[in-house]
């Protein structure tokens, strides 16, 4: 019996933060845009551009790597499969929203460096919360005052991450470069 394949590969940069949230499971799940541009010239040599916008939806410890290192310009290579699901919207009509379900990430943008993000279409509407998500808010705020990592809900089994995202901790009292543990 032969196989299937439903396989997408994609670089681009993301057009926002990543959103994390924890599933009443505790499980991660992370959404966020890449747009992924591509330039063509027409028969009189004329110059367009094009600009498609993808849903990525990675979940468990690729959303929490995700969530940590990912910030908004970022360029990445993204695969996994395309799932297209059924939501209903707040007037109650039926919508239908494509996404990518991501398996693997890759990050392409130098150490710090930012690239262009194209401006999102006016048309671009955020559907529902993705796959039964709660609405509680995103764990991307700064940390508390207190330096501890935000915890995730109740009941969750995720580790916490670093107490700031993308900020390197202060090094203390290193004296000589005997005190240096590596």
């Amino acid at each position: 019996m032969a196989k299937d394949l439903n396989k997408v590969q994609m670089t681009g940069y993301l057009g926002a933060d990543p959103e994390m949230r924890y599933t009443s499971t505790g499980s991660a799940v992370t959404n966020f845009r890449v747009a992924s541009s591509r330039t063509w010239k027409d028969k009189e040599g004329t110059q367009h551009d094009d600009t498609e916008w993808f849903r990525i939806v990675a979940w468990d410890k690729l959303g929490e790597i995700c969530n940590q290192y990912l910030t908004k310009g970022t360029r990445v290579y993204v695969e996994g499969r395309l799932q297209t699901r059924k939501y209903t919207d707040r007037d109650g009509v039926d919508r239908y929203t494509s996404e990518v379900i991501a398996q693997d990430m890759i990050i392409l943008s130098p150490r710090g460096e930012r690239g262009p993000v194209p401006d999102a279409e006016e048309s671009y509407e955020e559907p529902g919360d993705a796959h039964g998500a709660p609405s509680a808010p995103a764990r991307r705020s700064p940390t508390p005052s207190s330096g501890r990592a935000p915890t995730p809900p109740s009941g969750s089994r995720a580790p916490s991450r670093a107490t700031t995202r993308n900020t390197p901790q202060p090094i203390e009292n290193i004296d000589s470069d005997d005190d240096i543990p590596f």
